[in-house]
């Protein structure tokens, strides 16, 4: 099995939780986009695309925020029978009127089932997706769903770096254990 994580806007930096697993579990890359600073759908789908393709054997995607879109829209596009499921974990409501210019972009958010099984993990305060709209993502989607209580965005600022639950979450969902890595580089 192979873990490849998809960061969103700004990338995922060294004390953000996907950054964590992929230093501390084997089996994972991420996938790395030409500029995090500039969000562009079409782009960030292929890249996606590309990076899946050029891996061998069973993928689950783990993608966080804008990463979490890409992902969906990915996936709602795109058929790759290696692709087991997917961990979203507080995608960014890129349709909102009130969403930030620069992600803005990736719009519009798919309005379909997924054809990949997907887990959504959401917050109750998240100030980039509605606690309303992401279950309602959730139905759309056909993914089961989780509510972190006061988990803001689940991102670094918001006091997730290394993330246990998020280990055990890819673990549940993919139906694999993740083997831990010893003496290698960190990913940044």
């Amino acid at each position: 099995m192979h873990y490849l994580t998809v960061p969103g806007y700004t990338g995922s930096g060294p004390d953000h939780w996907q950054t964590h697993l992929e230093n501390t579990y084997a089996g994972f890359s991420r996938v790395i986009q030409d500029d995090w600073e500039t969000v562009d759908r079409d782009r960030w789908v292929a890249r996606l695309d590309e990076t899946v393709r050029g891996i061998d054997g069973e993928v689950f995607l783990i993608g966080h925020s804008c990463g979490a879109v890409t992902v969906a829209q990915w996936a709602a596009t795109h058929r790759d029978s290696r692709v087991v499921g997917a961990l979203l974990v507080a995608p960014a409501d890129v349709d909102a009127a009130d969403t930030l210019p620069a992600i803005s972009p990736q719009a519009p958010l798919p309005t379909v089932g997924l054809p990949l099984k997907t887990h959504l993990v959401l917050s109750d305060n998240d100030p980039y997706l509605s606690l309303e709209r992401g279950l309602a993502l959730a139905e759309t989607w056909g993914s089961t769903v989780e509510i972190v209580p006061g988990g803001g965005h689940l991102a670094t600022a918001d006091g997730y770096g290394p993330w246990s639950h998020g280990a055990a979450l890819i673990e549940r969902h993919s139906g694999h254990v993740l083997e831990p890595t010893q003496g290698r580089a960190p990913l940044v």
